[in-house]
């Protein structure tokens, strides 16, 4: 890939690149290997499929409050909690409108 349009603020931060792909993204020592080449199509596959997963979870967390199962409820939580911040990184990921970083 070559690096173009690259703009930084004051203190140099980058801001904005485009990539053209011929070149791999550059390896940080001690960084993870990636391979940079999920579609859109695929990120946004994968947030239907969290959201969808988060909805059997709230429904399960509701099932083990009727039953009085407590530690259901607690792996049930534990799981849509989860769940909420996949859905909310990958909504972040694709730049929903609405969407703050996903740590906050």
């Amino acid at each position: 890939m070559r690096y173009s349009d690259v703009t930084s603020n004051s203190e140099g931060a980058i801001l904005k690149y485009r990539l053209d792909c011929d070149l791999p993204m550059p390896h940080h020592p001690g960084a993870p290997e990636r391979s940079y080449n999920r579609s859109w199509d695929e990120i946004e596959e994968m947030l239907s499929v969290a959201e969808n997963r988060a909805i059997e979870w709230q429904n399960w967390f509701e099932n083990c409050r009727e039953d009085g199962d407590r530690d259901g409820m607690k792996e049930a939580a534990r799981n849509y909690k989860a769940l909420q911040g996949v859905v909310k990184c990958l909504k972040w990921v694709l730049g929903e409108e609405g969407v703050n970083h996903p740590l906050e």
